[in-house]
């Protein structure tokens, strides 16, 4: 439970409950002046024999008094006499005698013999002509005239179609027919070019738009007075600081809005009545430094002796 107007552990370190402290009022030590491995300090201390020996063919410098070897008493094995036994094991399981070939390779005497072939001598052919069919010659191949030589631009019997015969085009044919057809045209007119006798106006009707009387006399204006003198305010203009002071309203009221109905929070109680408060999330706990993490890393009773310096640079 927690002190009479005080907070709970959870709320001032984050854990369930804080344990005793063990050293409250002890007087501090250095951790230089800490003794270390105080028990190999006290009493008799392991002592070496001396110098050291030096290597020899002797047994002197072992722990055993004489060599002992690896292998003591064991048989004596041969290789060459194992394998020969091996091979005579093997000799006994054939049935019979070794299998030998009943003839020799043969070898030819020389080229053309049949002298230690498989197949044996090839009886030899008849010198007499086989009987043949009546060689007909065959007709006469597709005979083509020669290809005539030249391109076919201005070549004449050159191409597969026929040449186009000549026709006459004289010179100035296209004068002559115009002056045939305007002679014609001229001879079919009867009587002069057509004219209009009414001369031309701007519109078809008359002007709706045009006066006959004269416009009266344009009227002045009269130029209003400007004055000299700029005009000055009575009172410097007012900035607006968080209210309505610069301007020409006053700041308006506040009114309820009616369409917005407002619903009261409900408030969870416990059953003596009290207002339920949820526990807190997780607080800090008391955390060793890294120094020292690094000095208890570094310093051990290994390595301890009274030369290291009281702070420690990492």
């Amino acid at each position: 439970m927690p002190p009479e107007g005080g907070k709970s552990d959870m709320e001032r370190i984050g854990i369930f409950k804080e344990m005793r402290y063990i050293s409250i009022g002890d007087k501090y030590t250095p951790f230089i002046q800490r003794p270390c491995n105080e028990s190999a300090q006290k009493g008799k201390q392991i002592l070496t024999g001396g110098a050291t020996k030096k290597k020899s063919g002797l047994q002197v410098g072992y722990f055993d008094t004489h060599f002992k070897r690896v292998f003591e008493k064991e048989a004596l094995t041969d290789p060459v006499r194992l394998a020969r036994q091996y091979r005579s094991q093997q000799s006994k399981k054939n049935v019979g005698s070794a299998f030998l070939p009943s003839n020799g390779e043969k070898k030819p005497s020389g080229v053309g013999s049949y002298y230690g072939t498989l197949s044996g001598p090839i009886q030899s052919m008849s010198p007499m002509k086989v009987p043949r069919k009546l060689c007909k010659p065959s007709g006469k191949n597709i005979l083509t005239n020669p290809p005539k030589r030249g391109s076919g631009y201005s070549y004449p019997n050159v191409t597969l179609s026929k040449v186009v015969p000549y026709s006459s085009d004289p010179y100035d044919r296209a004068n002559e027919m115009l002056k045939k057809e305007t002679v014609s045209h001229k001879a079919m007119l009867k009587g002069g070019a057509f004219h209009l006798n009414l001369h031309p106006k701007e519109c078809f009707d008359n002007n709706p738009y045009k006066l006959d009387k004269p416009l009266p006399p344009l009227k002045r204006l009269e130029e209003k007075k400007r004055f000299v003198v700029p005009f000055k305010p009575s009172s410097p203009n007012k900035t607006i600081g968080g209210m309505k002071a610069g301007t020409f309203d006053i700041y308006p009221t506040h009114s309820a809005d009616l369409y917005i109905t407002r619903r009261s929070k409900s408030v969870t109680v416990n059953k003596e009545g009290k207002v339920f408060h949820p526990s807190p999330g997780p607080k800090s706990t008391p955390v060793k430094s890294i120094i020292s993490v690094n000095v208890n890393r570094a310093v051990h009773s290994a390595n301890y002796t009274m030369n290291i310096p009281s702070v420690m640079a990492y």
